[in-house]
């Protein structure tokens, strides 16, 4: 859910305009699940450059405030999320830690990097999201340790219906600071995409898994 239509505006041009995210309707990206895809994102680029970054820091520790007050953690799923998560906890004035997709298979096996205990309040922080799978194992991960989680934010979502279900039926809040379909209003409306584009990227969206087989 997008809390604020200016930001989702706003951090949807930035993304756009250095390539986070690149819209390629006519030679589709293949993503690593296989499916074929005209966008892709790749939103770990916002750490390159120091003024989109620092928005996007000031955006979302703005809506964590916003939503849950100051939790006691701030923590980033590995690997894409872990330098906003900094930069966010940084902002906050909070501690952090990040969460592996799985324990290591040595030393101390921990899938939890920092200092975390049991009870803690936390609020985890995405660069993306797709599925949703990966955020509700960083999630699961955390339950188990006792981790109380409040909530999750994150730069973009796709905002595909099974993300959104899952989320539902595991009664977790997730805000994102702009998502598909204000990049791809802003696209049309900026001339970045062409109407026939806009078309193919509604398909896509509509059926994602079975597009352009």
């Amino acid at each position: 859910m997008v809390l604020d239509k200016d930001t989702a505006q706003k951090t949807a041009e930035l993304l756009l305009q250095i390539n986070a995210i690149k819209l390629k309707p006519e030679n589709p990206f293949t993503w690593a699940s296989g499916w074929n895809s005209p966008i892709y994102c790749d939103n770990r680029i916002v750490l390159s450059y120091p003024m989109i970054r620092n928005y996007i820091r000031e955006q979302i520790a703005r809506q964590v405030e916003t939503l849950y007050g100051k939790p006691d953690l701030i923590v980033g799923v590995a690997t894409g999320a872990i330098g906003i998560g900094i930069l966010v906890a940084e902002q906050l004035g909070l501690p952090f830690a990040y969460v592996r997709p799985e324990p290591k298979s040595h030393g101390r096996q921990n899938q939890i990097e920092g200092q975390a205990e049991a009870g803690q309040t936390v609020v985890v922080i995405e660069d993306l999201i797709s599925t949703g799978k990966s955020s509700l194992n960083a999630i699961k991960a955390l339950e188990n340790s006792g981790l109380q989680v409040k909530g999750m934010l994150a730069i973009f979502s796709y905002g595909f219906t099974v993300a959104e279900d899952s989320f539902k039926d595991r009664d977790l809040q997730v805000h994102t600071l702009s998502d598909y379909e204000h990049l791809i209003a802003l696209a049309s409306e900026t001339g970045y995409i062409k109407e026939d584009q806009l078309d193919t990227l509604r398909q896509w969206r509509s059926d994602p898994e079975n597009w352009n087989q």
